[in-house]
């Protein structure tokens, strides 16, 4: 069953700040011919390495992020590359890249340069800052686009003598390529009806900077400024902390305490069924939530006795969690309907038995080394058009001839010189 995007052609001239938005085309079922240098897309030399052993085809940052793509080597410094990319591109309805500010324009391979060639092209920019601002050439890596969006100091910890925290995974990174894959399907829309292409400017930076909650807008609305929390929404105020270590040594976070009547009444008959109603002093206030006829929380900061409910609520949690293992806390607030979650490592995700039975873990083959490989899947499902993980990466420049001889006799002769063997 072919996806979503099958039958589109996305032309990808990334590096590692938005090869991510060409892999969520790809594995959304469009044809994706990733275009690299002579020496390759600098992100195979990236670690870590399968078994430990450097090697362009051997790095599994690479594998990852370009699952389902093809791999055509050109070199875009010489008029012989440049011209293949161009009738690439005019068979192409996206162009994906993420090369510094003026890189394409010297090269004219801009977007005015080549509307021309297509005007149906939807011409996709990702910069870090933005290719019209004053910013626009300032170096910039991952934790400094999350730091210059403000991402940054918003996650750490309650103690702030503590230096905020990053968040792994290039975050800064994957945002900006997630609205560069979304702001790309908004454009293929208006494509679909006027026939007309257009160049799309991502901001990273920006990108970061709208995703920070109401970090932004508190100041905007308000000129104050969100404090980070430990595992906490990030808020002028501090609230109650929410993560405990339970009774096997893992952490939980408790989430969102009981807010309603009825969730007081549950949190009280938890703790009675798991022996522990005895143990907890506050119990006689869960009663009391549980009797109100509704919790105002606009009233919190007047009403001292739904301070003094709302807080019980909180340190039932932190009891319960603190006497079960983090498994059956969290099963069993799932089960009463209170949202927690354990604090898992990455490799802990693939081993949780909810993301098994949806089968988000996913075998994808790898012929050249006879076996298969587990890599992450999807956050979503699509009934009638799936996604799927059809292809491993590409070895360097193994759709060169294929692709190019596809174009025709003309442009199968542009291939640039230094194109690697394809045997391996």
């Amino acid at each position: 069953m072919n996806g979503p995007l099958h039958g589109l052609r996305v032309i990808e001239y990334a590096d590692e700040r938005g090869c991510y938005a060409g892999k969520l085309m790809a594995d959304m079922g469009a044809e994706v011919i990733k275009v690299e240098p002579p020496q390759g897309d600098p992100t195979r030399q990236f670690e870590p390495f399968l078994d430990d052993v450097p090697g362009p085809e051997r790095s599994l940052y690479f594998w990852h992020y370009n699952t389902n793509k093809q791999s055509v080597v050109l070199d875009l410094d010489t008029d012989s590359g440049r011209d293949a990319f161009r009738a690439l591109l005019t068979t192409a309805d996206f162009l994906v890249e993420s090369m510094p500010p003026g890189y394409m324009a010297e090269r004219n391979l801009d977007e005015p340069d080549v509307r021309p060639l297509n005007g149906a092209l939807v011409y996709i920019s990702i910069t870090p800052f933005g290719r019209d601002m004053p910013s626009a050439h300032d170096h910039a890596t991952d934790i400094s686009i999350m730091s210059r969006g403000g991402i940054t100091w918003m996650n750490g910890y309650d103690d702030h003598s503590l230096p905020p925290v990053r968040g792994g995974g290039n975050q800064a990174y994957h945002t900006g390529a997630h609205y560069a894959f979304m702001s790309g399907l908004v454009a293929l829309l208006h494509r679909d009806r006027t026939g007309e292409g257009q160049h799309i400017d991502v901001s990273m930076n920006a990108a970061a900077n709208v995703t920070n909650e109401a970090g932004s807008y508190t100041w905007l609305v308000a000129q104050d400024t969100v404090q980070r929390q430990t595992g906490r929404h990030a808020a002028v105020r501090p609230s109650m902390p929410s993560q405990v270590q339970c009774a096997d040594g893992r952490w939980a976070n408790t989430g969102v305490p009981p807010r309603k009547p009825a969730e007081f009444s549950r949190i009280h008959d938890w703790l009675a069924e798991a022996g522990l109603l005895d143990d907890f002093a506050e119990a006689p206030l869960l009663q009391l939530g549980a009797e109100r006829e509704r919790i105002d929380l606009s009233r919190l900061s007047e009403d001292e006795e739904l301070q003094a409910i709302f807080g019980a609520g909180r340190n039932a949690m932190t009891h319960i969690a603190s006497q079960l293992t983090a498994y059956e806390f969290f099963t069993g607030a799932q089960e009463r309907g209170f949202q927690v979650g354990i604090i898992y490592s990455p490799e802990e995700v693939l081993d949780d038995p909810h993301f098994k039975e949806r089968g988000w873990p996913v075998e994808l083959e790898h012929p050249e080394h006879g076996r298969s490989f587990t890599y992450p899947g999807a956050p979503y499902r699509f009934e009638k058009t799936p996604w799927s993980l059809r292809k491993r990466a590409p070895y360097l420049g193994e759709d060169t001839e294929r692709v190019l001889a596809s174009l025709g006799e003309a442009s199968a002769g542009n291939a640039a010189s230094g194109a690697p063997s394809t045997s391996r």
